[in-house]
């Protein structure tokens, strides 16, 4: 069987393009195998945070994770901290990460880059992460392209420890989505949609009701061209194109076809009338479980309950091989 693990950060509310890029492989991964999810609040305080946002932000992304169509009877949603065996295991995975290896993430040179001081966290975050993924002995890694090279320290982690101790943990493979990783800000379509780096108006949150979407959709910078194709010059056009291209169901060749000589009015109102038909029952359903902190807390202590089974066991698994006792 296949065993599928996740994580997601609550750094925020989420937007279009972690629902696109993330959220939604997510769903229809639950049901290749066992699928857990995860929700990284442990990651979170490698920088700097404000502790009552990061309690509601953890709500809030599990609740998006449900709406968009997670569900308890197909896969394991969890927080991070409520299954200690991550971080026993992230410090047993210490003994056989690098810090060569960890100096040459590019992650953490672009967060550290210009800064006086920087959390330990921050720096060893990746090999938390590889405790997340190989405490499940996930099979198959959903994550965006910028996580690669974490997935691949976490294989080489895999596989040093088993050289060295023994044979405990299979090779994740990291699943990458071959269309729609990176959403574009649409003020900025030269970077990516992010709460925290890109523009507001160029980010279209989840919790957006449907004529602030259509009206961020409609202000997106493009070009002073009038044509509908992609090419050098024309990202914020790609981007929409690729937008309408994931909500609309048609190829981008098609879109290209379609749009010839229409102009840049209607195509940009139909690729906003296209992502709020997508986004409508995701922030109906959100809305819903936001009303009901105490069922939503529910499903998540089920979850942890369930991920500490399969993380502990894992865990008396690897304390004899390094030579523990206990």
């Amino acid at each position: 069987m296949t065993r599928v693990f996740s994580g997601i950060q609550p750094t925020g509310t989420k937007h279009l393009g972690n629902y696109i890029g993330a959220i939604r492989h997510y769903v229809t991964d639950q049901d290749l195998g066992e699928a857990f999810y995860c929700i990284v609040d442990l990651h979170s305080i490698s920088v700097p945070y404000e502790p009552a946002e990061l309690a509601e932000n953890t709500l809030d992304t599990a609740a998006t994770l449900l709406a968009a169509g997670l569900e308890p009877s197909r896969c394991t949603l969890f927080i991070q901290s409520m299954v200690g065996a991550h971080a026993i295991g992230a410090w047993l995975l210490g003994a056989v990460a690098t810090m060569g290896e960890l100096r040459r993430m590019t992650q953490f040179k672009e967060k550290s880059h210009g800064q006086d001081s920087v959390s330990v966290d921050l720096f060893t975050y990746p090999v938390l992460q590889a405790a997340d993924i190989l405490l499940y002995r996930a099979d198959r890694v959903p994550v965006g392209d910028d996580q690669r090279q974490h997935l691949e320290l976490a294989r080489n982690i895999a596989q040093r420890f088993n050289h060295r101790f023994g044979e405990l943990f299979p090779l994740p493979e990291a699943a990458i989505p071959s269309s729609g990783g990176r959403v574009m800000d649409l003020q900025q379509p030269t970077r990516k949609m992010s709460t925290t780096g890109g523009t507001p108006q160029g980010t279209v949150l989840l919790t957006d009701p449907p004529d602030v979407v259509t009206t961020k959709i409609r202000a997106a910078v493009t070009d002073s061209g009038r044509e509908v194709r992609r090419g050098e010059g024309k990202e914020g056009i790609a981007n929409l194109i690729e937008l309408l291209s994931i909500a609309g169901g048609r190829d981008q060749e098609r879109i290209e076809a379609d749009y010839d000589g229409v102009g840049y009015g209607q195509f940009k109102s139909d690729v906003a009338e296209a992502v709020v038909e997508m986004l409508r029952p995701v922030r109906e359903r959100y809305l819903g479980l936001r009303a009901d902190e105490a069922a939503l807390r529910a499903i998540l202590d089920a979850g942890a309950e369930r991920a500490r089974s399969v993380a502990e066991q894992t865990l008396s698994e690897m304390r004899p091989l390094m030579g523990f006792g206990g």
